[in-house]
């Protein structure tokens, strides 16, 4: 478990702003289900969901940095609760998948041009001897905004998402699973991206887009 536990260029569990974090948001008597429950929903509110901010330096990516912004999407998201758990001596990595019917609004997937999110990531917890996945991507009031019921992470089973939206319609789908990995593989998920939606990355002006003001007025 060593790998799962020491901290990376990108899961920098170390951090002084990380270790604040964890300890500000789970009491040290808790046992590790009860510690990496209240990690994952305060890294999935505390943390705006925001797929406009992806950039290509790698530094944008550390566990610090997202946490210092105050959002990111669900791949930096995923690196910060990671960040956490190591911090707090519960193993964990990066797992990741291609996904359908992501959570999109229409400008959004105009510039992917596909409603296929490449790399979509989660982080998977070592509880109870066993891996448990948690995706804390997305915050409850973008959920609301959407439509979508809040997922929810007990420490027990694995939280990937809804299979169906609030109204009973088919959701995010799962089509293509990457693995699990100790340290976040940013070259190969840059270079998927970049060759999945080169128009997100031409497109500068994506950068003072509010994700969440989008999907509140698409869906009123």
């Amino acid at each position: 478990m060593k790998e799962f536990l020491s901290p990376t260029y990108f899961i920098d569990s170390d951090h002084p702003d990380i270790v604040e974090f964890a300890i500000q948001n789970c009491k040290s008597n808790e046992t590790n289900i009860k510690k990496a429950v209240q990690l994952y929903y305060a890294v999935r509110d505390s943390l705006r969901y925001n797929p406009y901010s992806i950039e290509p330096m790698k530094e944008t990516m550390k566990a610090s940095a997202v946490l210092k912004k105050g959002y990111g999407y669900c791949v930096a998201k995923a690196v910060v609760l990671a960040a956490c758990a190591r911090s707090q001596n519960i193993p964990a990595r990066l797992g990741f998948a291609n996904v359908k019917n992501h959570l999109n609004s229409k400008r959004l997937k105009e510039l992917m041009g596909t409603n296929v999110f490449v790399y979509h990531g989660f982080t998977e917890i070592f509880l109870e001897d066993k891996w448990v996945k948690a995706t804390p991507a997305f915050n409850v009031e973008l959920c609301n905004s959407f439509n979508v019921k809040p997922l929810e992470f007990d420490g027990t089973q694995d939280s990937i998402f809804h299979p169906f939206d609030a109204s009973g319609n088919k959701h995010m789908e799962y089509i293509i699973d990457h693995g699990s990995f100790a340290e976040l593989p940013w070259d190969t998920i840059l270079a998927a991206m970049q060759e999945s939606y080169p128009k997100y990355f031409e497109d500068l002006e994506r950068r003072n887009k509010d994700f969440s003001t989008e999907a509140l007025k698409e869906n009123q």
